[in-house]
């Protein structure tokens, strides 16, 4: 069986990457599921809330050694996100794997040296690696490529032969759909949408309902703080054009009497502001259910007006 991730490595192995700072190991790390990759940088954060700790270094090997040798035990691909360019540093990887009678599979990051020492450049003081450091890291890189079959990898591939755009849009396509709640879970979730449209105060609020027929089949949430609360629907394709928004729920501006669904775009935390306030009442940016067509007008300037009114309103003092 091959990895869903790239087709050429075995679905189940160890993948050690191998390359200098700055050689790109962290982004093609994360064309893979997170739970599948061990970070040396990430374990100095956890043992020292510092990921550029480099005193913490030790004690951050020590845990990726441990939860390597878990994973291996479980058979899991598992992949180590550390430069390993010198031989001490893989010998251990290769035999948790050994133990285990899991391939191991060495990806090796020939980024040129000079585009390692220049990536260095934007970084943090305390994750910059000098230039003579880097160089020497790609060096070390270069020399151990002959060796590495005699270590006891089973493959050697670089990593410019694995095509790693599609999985990381893949993976960064499936990270949005899990975050707009569109991956078919139930929960909350970290709603990206949600946060960006409302700000991250309103999470506490939000109750997806499931089961909801309010919004013709589009997902339906509710806001709710005590005995208040406002209905919104997360609409997928705006205008036939695939984009996402929302819509409140308001009373119909026809018929107080209307057994209908009336709804308006939700811009901002102010449009829910003043559709709870009764403010958006009379839009002429409503659209009911039952009377849609009772007017017309032009949907595209209202829904301008609309976002202009909330963003107007949300700057009065």
């Amino acid at each position: 069986m091959t990895s869903l991730t790239y087709p050429q490595l075995p679905e189940r192995c160890l993948v050690v990457l191998i390359g200098a700072s700055g050689a790109g190991k962290t982004t093609l790390a994360a064309t893979w599921p997170a739970s599948q990759v061990l970070s040396l940088d990430a374990l100095r954060g956890t043992v020292s809330d510092d990921p550029g700790d480099q005193e913490a270094t030790a004690d951050a090997v020590d845990a990726l050694h441990l939860l390597l040798e878990r994973r291996m035990a479980r058979r899991l691909l598992t992949v180590v996100d550390a430069t390993n360019v010198t031989r001490a540093a893989r010998e251990p990887l290769v035999a948790a794997a050994k133990r285990h009678n899991m391939p191991v599979i060495a990806v090796m990051l020939s980024t040129p040296a000079s585009v390692c020492v220049e990536r260095q450049r934007p970084r943090p003081a305390d994750r910059t690696v000098p230039d003579d450091t880097v160089r020497r890291q790609h060096k070390a890189m270069v020399h151990s490529h002959p060796g590495l079959a005699s270590e006891g990898f089973n493959e050697v591939v670089f990593a410019d032969s694995l095509g790693q755009l599609l999985p990381h849009l893949r993976r960064l396509s499936e990270a949005r759909n899990a975050d707009l709640g569109l991956d078919g879970g139930d929960g909350l979730g970290d709603l990206l949408l949600v946060r960006r449209v409302f700000g991250s105060e309103i999470l506490p609020l939000w109750r997806w309902k499931p089961g909801s027929d309010v919004a013709d089949g589009d997902r339906v949430a509710e806001i709710r703080l005590g005995q208040q609360y406002l209905t919104l629907a997360l609409r997928t394709d705006v205008d036939d054009e695939g984009d996402y928004g929302f819509d409140v729920m308001l009373p119909c501006p026809h018929n107080d009497e209307c057994a209908g669904y009336a709804w308006a775009p939700a811009y901002s935390i102010t449009c829910l502001f003043r559709a709870l306030n009764g403010d958006l009442d009379t839009s002429d940016d409503i659209v009911c259910t039952v009377h849609t067509g009772v007017e017309d007008f032009d949907q595209e300037a209202d829904d301008h007006a609309l976002q202009v009114l909330c963003e107007t309103a949300g700057s009065v003092r």
